[in-house]
């Protein structure tokens, strides 16, 4: 049977953790008042994250808010990023698994996920640990967590579909799909492996995330259709360098806004949504054939209006009438 969290949300409280005031406070300076909150032991997780760059700092930031422990490792050295937010930070990948966090969140590139997995020391953590991937596309990281991952291991895959920019304040409504990839419901510690993956989904679904379970394949097949479409539209009216006027409307400004946002965004993660998304190539193929039907549209209408112009009505023999012949 599918996983299904308790999404109830915990009541505010004054934090009790060491660094959440730190936390707090570089949560003011980005115009976000946080709800400060502090966990019982039995719900308090401990939650490692590989790649502290922007997105991880961004996510760690709020689950030490929210009360957990949080420790990061990463190729460059965060170390005074992390200890500003109140995280434990790393350099050495051995050293941190074996603080032995109870849920592992990869923080990759799409690009770089396989390579940071095989570099992991898996053998370092706990047997009971819970992996789990926060990358845009979504049918690669759950082959490739089945197909890497001791059996022992548990395996979340979810999409947090806003990032730094767009989730810079609030997250409330804000989609979070996942799914529960798989949970060993029959080790003996099973019930408290289910009760720790309902407790980090319960995180999101505090901080008012709108909470999606849906399928990897799902989401990829209707991403494509949207976030693939969405970068591709916004990359290719990038490069026509388009330029705020006085008399914008509200349309083209929300065009120039959605040039902002995705090219903001690396390219390798635009290269990634297309290549490790097997519907992005049929998406890409549907947009240009729509332009085309479009552009001839429009042509087709040109010749009408330009053949109307060249020749009158007057000039146009009516079908019904009969050819009068010269003698």
């Amino acid at each position: 049977a599918r996983l299904a969290p308790r999404l109830a949300p915990l009541a505010g409280a004054p934090p009790a953790r060491r660094g959440v005031a730190v936390a707090a406070a570089a949560a003011e300076k980005e115009k976000w008042v946080p709800v400060q909150r502090t966990l019982p032991v039995e719900d308090r997780l401990s939650i490692g994250i590989v790649g502290f760059g922007l997105f991880g700092q961004f996510l760690a930031r709020r689950m030490v808010l929210a009360g957990h422990r949080v420790l990061a490792t990463s190729r460059a050295d965060y170390s005074k990023e992390a200890a500003d937010m109140g995280v434990e930070y790393f350099m050495d990948q051995y050293d941190f698994c074996e603080q032995h966090p109870d849920i592992v969140i990869l923080v990759t590139s799409i690009l770089s996920t396989e390579t940071v997995l095989a570099k992991l020391p898996l053998a370092s953590l706990k047997r009971s640990t819970c992996i789990v991937d926060v990358l845009s596309v979504k049918v690669f990281p759950k082959q490739l967590l089945l197909a890497k991952l001791p059996e022992h291991f548990d395996i979340v895959c979810t999409h947090p579909m806003f990032g730094v920019n767009s989730g810079g304040a609030s997250w409330k409504g804000l989609n979070f799909q996942y799914e529960v990839v798989r949970v060993n419901k029959d080790a003996r510690d099973g019930d408290t492996r289910m009760a720790r993956v309902q407790q980090f989904l319960k995180f999101f679904a505090d901080e008012q995330c709108n909470m999606v379970d849906m399928t990897c394949e799902d989401h990829d097949f209707l991403s494509a259709s949207s976030q693939f479409i969405t970068h591709t539209v916004g990359r290719t009216l990038g490069t026509m360098h388009l330029q705020p006027t006085p008399i914008d409307t509200k349309g083209y400004q929300a065009l120039l806004e959605l040039v902002r946002q995705t090219n903001t965004d690396s390219f390798d993660l635009y290269y990634g949504l297309f290549l490790y998304n097997q519907n992005a190539t049929d998406e890409l193929e549907r947009l240009e054939r729509g332009l085309e039907r479009v552009k001839k549209s429009l042509l087709s209408k040109l010749h009408d209006i330009a053949r109307e112009e060249m020749f009158p009505a007057s000039m146009i023999k009516k079908s019904n009438e009969p050819l009068k012949l010269v003698e």
